[in-house]
């Protein structure tokens, strides 16, 4: 072999061993910015999830202190019923016992 051949061999070589050097360095650095887009990607899903449990949070708050108020409002009118029927009967046994004491 000639000596131009083996120093084209030698260049060759080393162009190759420089070629793989490059691919992986620009390999890793791929690696690297896809690792960095994915925990970006995932921080964002976190930060969405957690404002979404927020407002989650707040809707049922106020769903249960409307729920509450319409709760207190029938109980209030059932109070206001059972008064009115305990009314009447207090009286109806008030007029039965002055009757029973009249007539003996």
């Amino acid at each position: 072999m000639s000596f131009d051949a083996i120093t084209s061999i030698a260049q060759a070589e080393d162009a190759a061993k420089v070629a793989v050097q490059y691919a992986r360095a620009q390999a890793k650095q791929m690696l690297a910015d896809a690792d960095a887009a994915g925990k970006a990607s995932v921080a964002a899903a976190v930060d969405r999830a957690e404002k979404e449990l927020v407002a989650l949070g707040q809707k049922a708050d106020e769903k249960s202190v409307a729920d509450a108020k319409q709760v207190r409002a029938e109980l209030d009118k059932k109070k206001a019923a059972l008064r009115a029927e305990a009314g009447a009967k207090l009286e109806a046994a008030a007029t039965l016992v002055a009757e029973r004491i009249v007539n003996g």
